[in-house]
């Protein structure tokens, strides 16, 4: 039901793009759209607000994992059951929304990840590899496969939602790779669906070529080490 949606938008000085993004998904997704402005210094708020979005400010850029934690907070504190991230920059599509919810019904899923892979998206060289050695390590972790785990087009059912609100990973690149490591060890069911990716219709990318180098050689020591890190619910813990 649309009254248990909510779609959340990390966004970080997207005033160029953001309203076109609110209106969209309202329209195509519907739902109560919240827009987390993850410490812009533009007028991505109030462009958000005028484009008929609710605003929750960070008073400082805590980056998008801890915007994604501050919506997905927010939904389990306003009795939604349902989340849909999508990205404030006009990547995604958000005519795409509709059909992640609704394998969250379809499939019994927790998680469904919108895989760029399954149209025209193309990468190539060590980002390529990257991506697919990423895609392979947790696929045979959750015994799934999946091809696009660092996609940011994403549904939460329910339990999802109600754990991740307390417990969704901040730093980047772990807040999309960690959290599927995450799911498996709750014993969540991830799935996959193929979506549309667009080019950036304004703003920067979060990060350059060396933050990116330096980003992913962070996330390896994180998926070597995740089974000592894992949550304590899988240990017999609360």
């Amino acid at each position: 039901m649309l009254s248990e949606l909510l779609v959340v938008i990390p966004a970080l000085d997207e005033e160029a793009t953001v309203g076109d993004v609110v209106r969209a998904a309202r329209e195509h997704i519907g739902g109560r759209v919240l827009v987390v402005d993850d410490g812009s210094v533009d007028e991505t708020a109030a462009v958000a607000l005028a484009a008929g979005a609710t605003v929750v400010r960070h008073p400082f850029n805590l980056g998008v994992g801890a915007a994604v934690r501050s919506g997905l907070r927010y939904a389990s504190e306003h009795g939604y059951t349902t989340v849909l991230q999508l990205d404030a920059d006009g990547q995604h599509d958000p005519s795409d929304g509709r059909r992640l919810v609704e394998r969250l019904h379809e499939d019994s899923a927790d998680i469904v990840v919108g895989t760029r892979f399954g149209g025209n998206y193309r990468v190539r060289g060590l980002r390529r590899l990257g991506m697919r050695s990423l895609a392979k390590v947790v696929s045979a972790r959750l015994g799934t496969r999946l091809t696009d785990t660092t996609s940011g087009y994403r549904a939460f059912g329910k339990r999802a939602v109600d754990r991740l609100s307390r417990t969704y990973p901040s730093v980047y690149l772990s807040d999309t790779v960690e959290v599927l490591l995450m799911a498996g060890d709750w014993g969540f069911r991830v799935v996959e669906e193929p979506v549309h990716m667009h080019p950036r219709k304004g703003g920067q990318p979060s990060s350059g070529p060396a933050l990116s180098t330096v980003n992913f050689l962070r996330l390896v020591l994180v998926l070597v080490l995740h089974d000592i890190r894992r949550p304590m619910s899988r240990r017999g813990g609360p």
